[in-house]
């Protein structure tokens, strides 16, 4: 399965991550805890989240390159909204070989 990951520097990366989780946990049945999310868009379609005091990483998984695209951008565009306060400049996601 085609995966891709992202290191956004943030020192909200805790709040982000809680607030990302929440908002998906009305349609998807979210696994939050701590420093740690699981957002499963699906059967085939995840994103896991991580924080650390500087960083958010983000990671999507789906089965095809184009769902892939589609993914990445759905959860920078909602990072990108709730963290309108901060300026995270472009989400780059590394995809893995």
């Amino acid at each position: 399965m085609p995966v891709s990951q992202a290191r956004v520097p943030t020192a909200e990366a805790s709040r982000y991550l809680k607030q990302l989780c929440r908002h998906w946990s009305h349609k998807f049945p979210v696994e939050e805890s701590g420093d740690k999310g699981r957002v499963p868009f699906g059967e085939d379609r995840i994103c896991t989240f991580e924080a650390s005091p500087d960083a958010l990483v983000m990671q999507v998984a789906t089965p095809d390159p184009a769902g892939l695209t589609r993914l990445e951008n759905v959860v920078s565009d909602h990072l990108l909204r709730f963290a309108f306060r901060e300026n995270l400049g472009d989400i780059t996601w590394s995809r893995a070989a």
